[in-house]
């Protein structure tokens, strides 16, 4: 179905399509998060928020920046569900100004209280999935709605963040709900993109073995995987919780593997997909390990190969694809999307040493500057193209008339 791509007549290019606000936010928010973390870490800043530093950390990545990535590719894609108008105009730019409104009470927070800010922060995720559902709905777009599941669960992660905060002075069950979220949000997600953005290129350039299409493995793979998350959310240790991190990230192995992902190495903008989904099956098996031998590996190393590596890959790896895409741009992987990339990767190596090696920060910092690398490198690439209109298709040169 052909969707207009009307924009509202004195508005900016910028709120036309929810990526362009919301990726380019979500990545100079991700590097400044990050940016202001390890000098709060180290006392060299501090903060009125009643988070202590680790937890304004943790919760800025999971329900600051993660959430804005989530709500652009959303918003982006839901056009594409329903055939319907993507949201625009003023309806994004008040959730753009909402999404902000939490960052602030967030860091405010010991000034206003904790019940206005966890108000005001988690306004924003249930205002997504209030306007995404009305949108598939409206579509009639029945089978996308268990899309809103993970968004509302990362929701009610959020409001069990601040209440864990303020009643218990932990965050530990939130955080891995809100990790759990976003990467059954991944598995469903990815498992529609990745098959499909290779099958093209392979069907294109490299005729020959394809990516199996979505089966009844796949829903096995996604069901063992949700129920390994959520008993790891309830009990992180024990010899049940292990096994079925284990078995979840064996099943990912395979689920991997079915998508032809070792024969798209020439093209960058599509083994990125196949090497961010690797740290799904990464993160279960490290945390499967560190839930049956506690003293083997720390939990945060799972986490982080969860956090840096599979959520951290997987955006960039979706905003530089529908950015180009979306923009009017060749789909192609030019040197510094490649260097995004890498930078990305690398990062989740060293933040995974510096989990195992918790004296030497070296990889703590070495992570962190890769990360804000990363990002702030995609803001920089990819910020003038998601601020200006949309290209125009070339048009071929007439052919001079005959003599």
């Amino acid at each position: 179905m052909a969707i207009p791509r009307t924009r509202p007549d004195g508005l900016p290019a910028i709120l036309s399509y929810g990526f362009r606000p919301f990726f380019l936010f979500g990545a100079v928010y991700g590097a400044l998060a990050v940016l202001l973390w390890v000098p709060m870490l180290t006392g060299h800043l501090e903060t009125a928020s009643l988070f202590s530093p680790i937890d304004w950390h943790a919760h800025e990545m999971l329900f600051g920046f993660l959430p804005a990535i989530v709500t652009g590719f959303l918003l982006t894609a839901i056009p594409n569900w329903t055939g319907r108008l993507p949201v625009q105009g003023y309806p994004l730019l008040g959730l753009v100004v909402l999404w902000l409104a939490g960052r602030v009470a967030v860091w405010c927070s010991a000034e206003i209280g904790w019940l206005a800010a966890m108000a005001l922060d988690c306004a924003f995720l249930l205002a997504v999935a209030t306007a995404a559902g009305i949108e598939i709905v409206a579509g009639r777009n029945w089978r996308n709605l268990k899309v809103l599941a993970p968004v509302l669960a990362l929701f009610l992660a959020n409001v069990l963040f601040h209440a864990e905060a303020d009643i218990f002075g932990t965050t530990d069950m939130s955080r891995r709900l809100a990790l759990s979220a976003a990467l059954v949000l991944i598995m469903i997600i990815g498992g529609r993109i990745i098959p499909s953005f290779t099958r093209n290129w392979l069907a294109r350039e490299r005729p020959g073995r394809l990516p199996i299409p979505f089966g009844r493995f796949d829903g096995v793979v996604i069901v063992v995987s949700v129920l390994a998350l959520a008993l790891w959310t309830l009990q992180p240790e024990g010899a049940a919780t292990g096994l079925l991190l284990l078995v979840a990230g064996g099943l990912n192995v395979a689920r991997l593997a079915r998508w032809a992902g070792d024969r798209t190495l020439r093209d960058g903008l599509v083994v990125v997909l196949h090497a961010a989904y690797a740290f799904v099956p990464l993160g279960f098996l490290a945390s499967g390990v560190a839930a049956l031998f506690p003293g083997a590996i720390p939990a945060v190393a799972g986490i982080h190969v969860f956090g840096v590596g599979a959520i951290g890959a997987m955006t960039l790896a979706v905003m530089t694809r529908a950015t180009l895409g979306h923009t009017g741009r060749e789909l192609k992987a030019d040197r510094a999307t490649c260097a995004i990339y890498v930078a990305v990767v690398a990062s989740t190596l060293a933040r995974f040493a510096a989990a195992l090696m918790p004296g030497e920060t070296m990889f703590l910092h070495l992570s962190a500057t890769l990360w804000v690398a990363a990002f702030l490198g995609f803001a920089l690439r990819y910020g003038p193209m998601v601020a200006r209109p949309r290209l125009k298709p070339r048009q071929p040169n007439p052919r001079p008339a005959a003599a």
